[in-house]
Formats: structure tokens, C-alpha cells, sequence
């Protein structure tokens, strides 16, 4: 079967339709264009977003069990790059699927969850931990259950996305190697934004289920 073929702006609105039509501008357009040049080459090698969605579980496994070494910087990387790239790559492959899309959300959890665990263990409070683990984890599910209940048009983008989490950790891990202690600081900054982010969700949603039928 022959794969379809599209134009980078064509990606750009099937993404941005698959994800409550959220403004593709700024950092965001960066990233994506860049995904969109690499996942050409993996789908010419015949990778598959699935397979993509294990290796980021898979690397983010290796960056915890690599926590206490400079190795968890390059997994934590890896990681997060091979997340990005699953969806991007079921976009152009024309394989979007409800599987596709349900695996990717739940090895996202799964992978956060990894993520803070190996922050905690860095020495971070975890109370400030698990605050800013448990309001990622409400933002993400308000999004699910509102696409669920068939509410497709948030497009909103918090400040404290999945690549913004990430860099969280990466910057206690870089701290830790040039020897400055930032971790306290870096855990309760995610936490009051990721705080701030849920909300935004919150308020963005709740018009929108109110107006909504069942």
C-alpha cells in the first residue's frame, strides 16, 4: 500500500486539527518542522510510530536506572525526542490510530511518572514532586476525557507542556554536573507552574463542558 505523501503545511494542519486546533507559531512551528524533516527519513526506513512510542519508554527506563551518572541527560533526551516524534510520524505515515493514540498517552503517563521519580531520587522534596506530577497528570486527563465526551476544540497550549517538563529535569541534571544545586528550586518552580497550566486547562474546559451535551 502506497503511504501518503504530505507537504510540510499539510502536516502542520492535520496536527493541529488532531490537537483541538492549537496555534502552530514560535517554538512550537520550530519543533514540528523539525519532526516533520526527521520522521521523512524514519518512515523511509520503515519505523513505525508504535515502535517509536516503546523506544521512548524504553530510554526513559534507561535514564532512571542511569540516574546517578551522566548518561540520564543523553536517555532524558532521547526520551522525550522519541515521544515527539511518534505522533508526527503516524501523521505523515497515515497511520493514525485509536490504538496509536491511546498507547502514546499511556506511555506518556508511564514515562512522566519515570521522570519525577528520577527527580525525587536527585534529592528534590517530594512533596513539590508529587504536587507537580499529580497536576501534569490532571491536565493531561482533562484533556482525554474532554476529547472523549467529543470536546476536540481547546487549542490551548500551557506553559508547562510535556517538553517544558522535561526540561525541568534536564536542567537538575545539567546543575548537578557543573556542581550548582538547583534542585529544590527547579522542583517547586515545575511545581507551581504545572499548578498554573492545570488550571488554565481548567478554565479553557469547563465553559466548553458546561455549554456541551452528553
Amino acid at each position: 500500500m502506497k503511504r501518503p505523501t504530505f507537504t510540510r503545511d499539510e502536516f502542520f494542519s492535520q496536527w493541529s486539527d488532531l490537537h483541538g486546533g492549537a496555534a502552530i507559531k514560535g517554538i512550537v512551528r520550530l519543533w514540528l518542522t523539525i519532526s516533520f524533516a526527521i520522521c521523512r527519513l524514519l518512515s523511509a526506513v520503515r519505523i513505525t510510530p508504535n515502535g517509536l512510542t516503546y523506544v521512548s519508554l524504553l530510554f526513559a527506563g534507561l535514564y532512571l536506572y542511569f540516574i546517578d551518572s551522566h548518561w540520564a541527560i543523553a536517555f532524558l533526551v532521547l526520551s522525550l525526542m522519541a515521544d515527539g516524534l511518534d505522533g508526527t510520524l503516524a501523521i505523515i505515515t497515515g497511520r493514525v490510530t485509536r490504538w496509536g493514540a491511546t498507547l502514546d498517552s499511556v506511555v506518556d503517563r508511564i514515562v512522566e511518572a519515570i521522570w519525577a521519580i528520577g527527580l525525587f531520587h536527585m534529592g528534590a522534596p517530594w512533596q513539590y514532586v508529587l504536587v507537580a506530577w499529580l497536576a501534569a497528570f490532571a491536565q493531561e486527563y482533562m484533556r482525554a476525557r474532554a476529547g472523549g465526551l467529543g470536546i476536540h476544540e481547546i487549542g490551548v497550549v500551557t506553559i508547562s507542556e510535556r517538553p517544558v517538563r522535561a526540561t525541568f529535569i534536564f536542567i537538575a541534571l545539567i546543575g548537578r554536573v557543573v556542581g550548582v544545586d538547583v534542585i529544590d528550586v527547579v522542583a517547586l518552580v515545575w511545581m507551581v507552574m504545572q499548578l498554573f497550566s492545570a488550571l488554565t486547562v481548567l478554565r479553557v474546559l469547563r465553559p466548553l463542558l458546561q455549554q456541551s451535551q452528553r
